[in-house]
């Protein structure tokens, strides 16, 4: 089963991006600072080592005078006792020229061979390794200063660059017509934000263009098929009152109950072309010219158990909680007959179960059951499943979920341990 990525709100995502790139740069800048420190330390110091012992050594050799020099310098030679190389730089096997010795390097020593003598310049660097150290600690906090000074300053200037998207996108959320509110567009500079505010006004009057028309036709083609029905149920009446028998009459009733079926359909469709498709109470009655879940139930039990029960199955209608809440007759019996028609046609074997719930209903069966990938297609208008039967346009439980969705109502599915499907409705 696939997990979903969380993803990153894209403010926050800016101000991380900020701080990434502020902690790159400052991480190279101190680093780079660190770098020329040691590299000027070392040329300068060598240098001033090299031209100072070589001013010692024109005194020392040609003089024969003591060296002078500055308090933290010391001189030693090989050659003359007084002058010894101590044991801790003598064991440290230091080579010509400028390095550094002693515990953590606190010694700058330069040497320098004469005739086959060794003459040695120490200079302690205490001072400046605790300047240096200084200046690295200072280095150091400013550099997480820096960060979290760029954290900061990333919030706050994402979430200023983000405030006209966001008020954008809560301005689209909050629409449910684009005419006659006034235009997005108006409202922001000419800029990327509005360029995209100007995207949404085009885009949103055309889907509103798009949802109008298709509520039009609907209402159009429902009010006009309602005259054919109504020749057609009156003919069905006329003709069983005519005194016909046998299998005129048995036809003569499907034919009645199909223009009902489609009458109620006929209904559901007007009612739903009637009200906006983004409030979902408007297409609900008052209280009291609604009807209750089991009258309801018991009628579509009457007109589904007969075919039901000529298919060889087992029917079953219980009432497991008392609903007092009241509904659309025609949207609450589209729901129920198209979810026993499904029942119906993919069950070849076994029962169907009504059960009535307090605030809702379920409708079980021991049919084929549905795949756990194809539970959430099942419900997309012109999807049906693997195993499809018959010439259907898997448009019944579209028309179920519309209609749930239309008035409030949750709409589950999920399959049974023994096999078969649940579809489960809550009202609220």
């Amino acid at each position: 089963m696939a997990t979903e990525r969380r993803r990153q709100p894209f403010a926050r995502r800016i101000a991380v991006a900020f701080t990434l790139m502020t902690f790159v740069v400052s991480g190279t800048l101190s680093l780079g600072i660190v770098y020329v420190v040691h590299s000027v330390e070392k040329r300068l110091v060598s240098q001033t080592l090299d031209r100072t012992l070589t001013r010692v050594l024109d005194e020392y050799l040609r003089h024969g005078g003591a060296p002078r020099l500055d308090l933290n310098m010391q001189f030693f030679a090989s050659d003359r006792p007084e002058y010894a190389i101590p044991e801790e730089f003598a064991r440290a096997r230091l080579g010509l020229g400028f390095s550094e010795t002693g515990e953590g390097d606190n010694y700058w020593v330069y040497i320098r061979e004469v005739n086959g003598q060794r003459y040695m310049l120490v200079e302690d660097q205490h001072e400046f390794e605790a300047h240096e150290k200084a200046l690295f600690t200072i280095l150091f906090c400013g550099f997480l200063l820096t960060v979290a000074g760029a954290w900061m300053l990333g919030r706050l200037m994402s979430k200023r660059i983000m405030a006209p998207v966001s008020r954008l996108a809560e301005q689209v959320r909050g629409l449910q017509r684009v005419p006659p509110a006034a235009p997005l567009a108006q409202d922001y500079a000419d800029d990327e934000i509005g360029h995209l505010a100007e995207a949404f006004d085009n885009a949103l009057s055309r889907l509103n263009l798009a949802m109008e028309r298709e509520r039009l036709f609907t209402s159009d083609v429902s009010h006009e098929l309602r005259t054919p029905l109504m020749v057609i149920a009156t003919s069905c009446e006329l003709l069983e009152t005519a005194g016909i028998s046998g299998r005129g009459r048995e036809q003569t009733g499907r034919i009645a109950r199909a223009a009902e079926e489609m009458r109620n359909l006929v209904e559901t469709f007007l009612t739903l072309a009637r009200s906006h498709p983004d409030a979902a109470s408007s297409g609900r009655i008052a209280m009291e010219n609604g009807v209750t879940l089991v009258a309801v139930a018991r009628e579509q039990c009457q007109r589904w158990t007969p075919g039901i029960e000529a298919k060889g199955l087992s029917f079953e209608l219980s009432e497991e909680g008392r609903d007092t809440g009241r509904y659309n007759p025609a949207l609450l019996s589209a729901v129920l007959g198209n979810l026993l028609r499904n029942a119906l046609h993919y069950t070849e074997r076994g029962w169907i179960r009504l059960a009535l719930e307090d605030g809702g209903f379920r409708i079980e069966d021991s049919g084929a059951g549905i795949p756990e990938e194809e539970k959430d297609l099942v419900f997309q208008p012109f999807v049906r499943g693997a195993r499809a039967r018959g010439e259907g346009l898997g448009l019944g439980l579209s028309l179920v979920k519309r209609i749930c969705a239309h008035q409030g109502w949750r709409i589950a599915l999920d399959g049974l341990p023994e096999g078969g499907s649940r579809f489960r409705v809550r009202f609220r």
